[in-house]
């Protein structure tokens, strides 16, 4: 598939001069700054030295003292409480967090998660019904509840009370719950928006311990688990979440919790984890009970308190990540095989694929892999529950949730992102939905969103990579959304040597500029210029800077992402 290369604006030169003169760093450095926000020398402070009192005051947020007060009169009355979560990585780790810190201070508490096909996402009837029937009186939802407004009054109505904890876009009413946490809420003024639903109950219990005169320490010991959620959540790592997320991944990589522990060795990795390990190790293992089996498996894993218990659902999860793949896989070939065996699909801005018997807990990793292959909104559904529940992802600057909100009138329900959405219909409006989706993105889609495009941060010499460079670079990490990694695009570049294939499809090459030193690469999925580099033959390359062990000897290695040959 061919990429638009994608280089962002410079700076303005004034500011990019003045900031790298403040901080004594390469201009080209001092640019990718102000890309991020980054203006000021203490600004600058801030985003390279990460500190745990930067965080929020929580009460700034509103209803966190209703919340709080209520939470207290459950543990003085000795009221039943029950946590509830959603069932993916968020949701989980959210329940973790939330029922390991109160059991501390309370015997009357559980946790629930819904079956993710009996009762589907969010907060469910069976599960009021199941608090109601079991003495409880006070549920705290998590990554969930912000539009169950209905579901909240029938709560309501059996004397159940609600404390919801989300990071959702509400809708137009807020449900009549004791409190409802959210920085999204158009009346809420807490400083920071962008929080994960696992962050939104990191900051209940901080206001608890700030209210209790509890140490922050026993606060801090779950920051592994909430970078897990900003991780697998995909949500911005700048202000707050960067903060959690730094101080997460420290505790993730010199003292996890046992649960997480016993999850890195099942997958295979056990040291210096990144965000995008998380993602690609982690996530899906977790998200793997609750898409097979029961995600109950996962909060029972991440809550363990021994190391026997704890193995034992981490090889479980591991099994149940097993099929999930297979599943995953087979999917994923018959969507393709439909797709293009279909001449009016493939000519289509949008691909909707539709067949009753596919898995529901995979079709949202199929529509992620067929959304890389044609490049295009996605929706991939099947049956559930005499149902038809759909999985869908967006491209690059297209908003999912828009198009899905000019569909309304064929759903029963949806929700999500501007990238990433759940929805559910009637059987019998699946082909007008097909017909309707496809009209409403052609008409909205731009065709440079349907090329993918490689950002690029900036231009650099090669001659620039030297080791206080790759120094500072390194701390701008923790890397992900609005702070990925930087692209660079260096020009006019030769081989040094012959370039080899490795793998299937993947180029190992060195590189160099006249002046400059020669840097190893690796290009994955580039094999097909394998035969256009030639010694003495220029060309240009877009890649990431990273650091390549083996055998224990540490070296810069260029992650090249495009080729463009002159």
């Amino acid at each position: 598939m061919n990429k638009r290369w994608s280089i962002k604006d410079v700076p303005a030169v004034d500011n990019v001069n003045r900031l790298a003169a403040e901080l004594n760093i390469d201009p080209v450095l001092s640019a990718l700054l102000l890309q991020r926000g980054v203006n000021t020398f203490e600004e600058a402070r801030f985003f390279f030295r990460p500190d745990i009192r930067h965080l929020h005051d929580p009460f700034l947020m509103k209803d966190m003292e209703r919340a709080i007060e209520r939470i207290e009169h459950a543990i003085i009355n000795k009221e039943k409480v029950l946590i509830y979560g959603d069932y993916d990585v968020d949701g989980t780790t959210s329940v973790a967090v939330v029922y390991s810190f109160f059991k501390q201070y309370h015997s009357y508490i559980e946790y629930y998660i819904p079956d993710r096909y009996k009762e589907g996402y969010g907060i469910s009837q069976q599960g009021i019904d199941y608090a109601a029937q079991h003495g409880f009186t006070l549920i705290i939802a998590l990554d969930c509840g912000i539009k169950s407004v209905d579901k909240i009054a029938y709560a309501n109505s059996l004397g159940v009370d609600f404390v919801i904890c989300d990071h959702h876009t509400p809708g137009d009413e807020l449900p009549e719950a004791i409190a409802v946490l959210d920085p999204k809420r158009r009346d809420c003024n807490y400083p920071y928006k962008e929080l994960s639903g696992c962050g939104i109950g990191f900051k209940l219990i901080q206001a608890f311990a700030e209210k209790n005169d509890i140490d922050f320490e026993k606060v801090a010991r779950y920051a592994d688990l909430v970078a897990v959620s900003i991780a697998c959540d995909i949500v911005p790592i700048t202000g707050e979440n960067r903060t959690l997320a730094y101080f997460g991944l420290q505790k993730l990589n010199s003292e996890p919790c046992i649960g997480l522990k016993t999850l890195m060795g099942v997958a295979g990795k056990s040291i210096s984890y990144t965000i995008s390990d998380i993602v690609f190790l982690l996530g899906p293992r977790i998200n793997a009970a609750g898409r097979i089996d029961d995600a109950k498996h996962a909060v029972e894993l991440l809550i363990a308190c021994n190391e026997a218990d704890a193995q034992l659902k981490g090889d479980l999860i591991n099994i149940k990540n097993t099929e999930r793949k297979e599943h995953d896989l087979s999917i994923t070939d018959q969507a393709l095989e439909m797709i293009g065996s279909d001449d009016v699909l493939i000519g289509r801005k949008s691909t909707v694929v539709f067949n009753e018997n596919w898995h529901k807990g995979v079709i949202g990793i199929v529509a992620s892999r067929l959304t890389e292959k044609y490049y295009r909104p996605t929706v991939v559904l099947t049956q559930s529950n005499g149902h038809v529940a759909g999985s869908a992802r967006s491209v690059f600057g297209y908003d999912l949730y828009e198009a899905l909100c000019e569909c309304s009138d064929l759903l029963i329900q949806f929700g999500g992102h501007k990238y990433a959405a759940g929805l559910t219909m009637h059987p019998d409006n699946v082909p007008a939905f097909i017909d309707k989706f496809e009209e409403v993105v052609s008409a909205s889609i731009t065709s440079e969103q349907l090329i993918q495009q490689i950002p690029i941060d900036a231009e650099l010499r090669l001659e620039q990579i030297e080791p206080k460079f790759f120094r500072i670079l390194n701390q701008f990490a923790p890397f992900g959304p609005e702070n990925m990694a930087p692209v660079f695009i260096s020009k006019n570049v030769y081989v040094s040597g012959s370039p080899a294939i490795v793998g299937s499809n993947h180029i190992k090459m060195t590189v160099m500029q006249p002046g400059s030193a020669h840097f190893d690469c690796i290009a994955f999925n580039h094999g097909e210029y394998a035969s256009q580099i030639k010694k003495d033959v220029p060309f240009d390359i877009c890649y990431a800077i990273e650091e390549n062990v083996w055998r224990e000897k540490r070296t810069i290695q260029l992650n090249i992402k495009g080729i463009r040959m002159l």
